[in-house]
């Protein structure tokens, strides 16, 4: 594909801080999105790319959906912000009511009461503290491999030294760690060491991803999440499920927890609910959010643009187009596709093994050395490989050794065959 050197890329290196853009000193990465539609992205320089990361998994309706969008712009129209715990407005409260019915109404009789927040890690610290006020217990049992945002309260639940070592002296250790049993064996080890953290009487809440995305779309054994459903109901203790990046059809539920019908007591969503602006929730069972004080005229817990206007109309939109469309269906068969052609990639004569796993449209393909080691320069040499060829795609896990695939789920059965050629020609170049 033709690339020119970016004015872009040049103007983010001079203003904006280096931490954040990462330009490959040989080339060719990253390319500057200038837009896109349903599963395409076009760069800057006019080449088209199918997105096989749903942009971090945000696009599940597809990219720039029109309804989603025009919602969005109609909304504009009439009123562009409002006054977050303040002044409501109407769809605010008509959003709250959609997440109450898809969440808790509609796994049983309980309502559901929503936090909206701006970001995923936010809906994340917004059910640590309720779970503080509703069990007076400050601990929080996280596991290894667990990735729920970097914000100080958020990280201190998140499991990667790379993220938590530069600021372990300004964080708050509440939060204990346990492995992530995503191997034959290793559940009741897991479950063994929870019932012990559990039975210290200082644990208010576990929190877990029901399928860990950036810690390298690892599932857990079956079974797993509802033995930790059945200890945290024993105990006393809150079970929180962080499904940010699972949530709204991805593995091909509503939700993954559905997939052992394990209802949590609060869920963090964010990503796809709006199809593109930033908004996330922190929704819970009546009783536990009820916890919270009643207002008095200043929150406790709040933020300029909570429950944003725009925000709220984008959501109802994509809701109503994941359920109109059928996607979290769509999810399970596309994703079927996916998986059983994951199986197929092979890596002869390269030394490297590859595993896929997968639920819905949420899958990786995890390379390995004939050692066993973390294959993770084989990955990025790939990935990169995959962009020049017209796939976007990212490396997921601690090592990045696992390619990870959430496309958008409106992605065709086509497009799923033509990245899977592509990527067994980009495997089997030298």
């Amino acid at each position: 594909m033709s690339k020119r050197p970016s004015k872009v890329l040049k103007q983010l290196k001079e203003y904006e801080s280096r931490n954040i853009t990462f330009c490959d000193p040989e080339g060719g990465w990253p390319i500057v999105w200038e837009r896109a539609r349903g599963m395409h992205v076009w760069d800057e320089d006019g080449n088209r790319y199918l997105d096989f990361t749903a942009a971090f998994g945000v696009a599940a309706a597809g990219h720039a959906n029109a309804k989603v969008v025009r919602a969005g712009k109609d909304q504009m129209d009439v009123l562009l912000h409002a006054m977050g715990d303040v002044h409501p407005h109407a769809l605010k409260a008509r959003l709250a009511r959609e997440l109450s019915r898809l969440t808790y109404e509609r796994w049983g009789d309980e309502t559901g009461k929503v936090i909206f927040c701006n970001s995923g890690f936010e809906a994340v610290e917004a059910a640590i503290k309720t779970a503080r006020l509703a069990t007076g217990k400050p601990g929080v049992v996280a596991y290894e491999g667990g990735y729920h945002g970097l914000g100080y309260g958020s990280l201190s639940v998140t499991h990667r030294d790379h993220f938590r070592t530069p600021f372990l002296d300004q964080i708050r250790e509440f939060g204990s760690f346990l492995p992530f049993p995503s191997a034959s064996g290793q559940s009741s080890r897991s479950l063994g060491s929870l019932k012990q953290l559990l039975n210290s009487g200082r644990i208010g809440a576990v929190l877990l991803e029901p399928i860990q995305a950036r810690g390298g779309i690892r599932i857990p054994c079956p079974g797993f999440l509802s033995e930790v459903a059945a200890l945290c109901r024993k105990a006393g203790t809150l079970l929180v499920l962080d499904e940010i990046y699972t949530g709204f059809g991805r593995t091909g539920k509503w939700f993954a927890c559905e997939h052992e019908q394990v209802i949590p007591d609060l869920i963090c969503l964010g990503k796809a609910l709006t199809g593109g602006f930033p908004m996330s929730a922190c929704v819970g069972r009546v009783e536990v959010m009820d916890a919270w004080p009643p207002s008095d005229g200043e929150a406790i817990h709040t933020s300029t643009f909570l429950g944003h206007p725009v925000g709220c109309a984008m959501a109802l939109a994509q809701i109503g187009e994941i359920r109109s469309k059928r996607l979290v269906q769509r999810s399970a068969r596309m994703g079927s596709t996916l998986l059983s052609g994951l199986r197929s990639i092979h890596c002869p004569g390269t030394g490297i093994t590859c595993e896929p796993r997968g639920m819905g449209l949420m899958a990786g393909l995890e390379f390995r050395t004939a050692s066993g080691d973390p294959a993770t320069g084989f990955v990025i040499k790939l990935m990169k490989k995959m962009l020049h060829a017209g796939y976007i795609m990212l490396p997921e896990g601690e090592h990045s050794n696992v390619l990870g695939f959430t496309p958008p789920l409106v992605v065709s059965r086509d497009q799923i065959e033509q990245m899977l050629r592509a990527l067994q020609k980009e495997v089997d170049a030298p």
